[in-house]
């Protein structure tokens, strides 16, 4: 059985009650940025009650993939797990820009509507791997959820290793949680005008400067080659740094005699079965160091200094977001309309290399 990958991976909770508290510990209100697949299957075990934990599908695909969320997840998600659409769970904007932070009381009807209590564990998971539920996990946090994680390696991570799934619509809930409005946590996020006030300055010479790095491909941040937007000019703001989200990540295959068995969620039989996963810390870092230097990388690190992430719509941005809370940053927040914003006025300086 499927499950028995999990029994030959960790020890049995039955058998190891210290194991048990430290999952049941480790889940409370301040539960890990990240789970893996052995810890949600324990995590699972120890939470029988559906309102003490829900796992939350956040897949969300770029505007020319062919590929609709919502189709894959009826095509196989992880058991009992829920759908949520981040574009529909945002503000309205008036550059018509897609999942943007919603405000309070969108985000708790939500959470309402998904079964979610504020004291409900939530782990939520993409099909890429990790790739869009950085974003939602951002969202839960800004807003004070701190019992919020992700699993790594997401969907195709969770079959690497033995995981059961499901397949068909998400379940309807018999009854709604309760879940008041919270209060976002401001300091998080950034706005148009503060990113174009702060590109008037160098960091480099003024301190008070927050350094932002561009989790899009370098590429695109060079403008040299084109946005996935029609119309939309490629480059970067003034004194930001390249830091593609891909240095985060690490590319990972289910084994071929598992990925001939178990359903994929974007519909295919064959051919190799890829996935993302974080880095270890240690990768995380080197790639920072990479991007920012040794002296700057100190900065963030020991909070001298904010950084900012920022990417094509937000959504990348979040996987950069999340590899610095787990090195610890504290001074980090997130440029929420990113490049769709910035490019999208006339009145932004953009900068091409040459």
């Amino acid at each position: 059985m499927l499950v028995n990958a999990f029994a030959r991976r960790s020890l049995s909770l039955k058998t190891n009650k210290l194991r048990f508290r430290t999952f049941a510990t480790m889940f409370g209100d301040n539960a890990p940025l990240v789970v893996t697949p052995a810890q949600l299957h324990n995590l699972r075990a120890a939470n029988p009650d559906p309102s003490d934990l829900v796992i939350l599908d956040a897949s969300w695909h770029m505007p020319n993939s062919p590929r609709r969320p919502l189709e894959d997840f009826v095509r196989v998600h992880l058991p009992s797990a829920r759908y949520i659409n981040v574009d529909e769970v945002a503000s309205p904007h008036p550059l018509s820009l897609l999942h943007m932070l919603p405000d309070p009381a969108t985000f708790a009807r939500a959470c309402e509507n998904l079964g979610i209590s504020p004291k409900t564990q939530v782990v939520l998971y993409d099909t890429h791997g990790v790739f869009s539920s950085p974003r939602a996990l951002y969202m839960f946090r800004t807003f004070g959820h701190d019992r919020s994680s992700i699993l790594d390696g997401g969907l195709p991570g969770w079959q690497a290793h033995g995981g059961p799934t499901e397949q068909g619509e998400p379940a309807k809930l018999n009854a709604e949680a309760k879940y008041p409005p919270p209060t976002l946590y401001k300091d998080a996020v950034k706005d148009y005008d503060q990113i174009v006030a702060n590109s008037k300055s160098d960091p480099a010479q003024n301190r008070d400067a927050f350094y932002v790095v561009d989790a899009r491909p370098k590429g695109r941040f060079q403008g040299k080659d084109p946005e996935p937007r029609p119309g939309m000019s490629s480059g970067h703001m003034p004194h930001a740094i390249s830091l593609p989200f891909n240095v985060f990540l690490e590319t990972h295959t289910v084994p071929e005699d598992i990925a001939s068995k178990v359903v994929r969620p974007d519909g295919k039989t064959d051919g190799p079965y890829t996935y993302t996963r974080l880095r270890s810390t240690q990768g995380i870092l080197a790639a920072l160091e990479e991007a920012l230097g040794p002296e700057r990388t100190q900065e963030v690190l020991k909070g001298e200094r904010q950084i900012v992430t920022s990417c094509g719509s937000g959504m990348t941005a979040s996987i950069l977001w999340l590899g610095l809370k787990l090195l610890g940053v504290e001074r980090l927040a997130l440029y929420d309309e990113s490049w769709m914003g910035y490019a999208s006025r006339p009145e932004s300086v953009i900068v091409k290399d040459e």
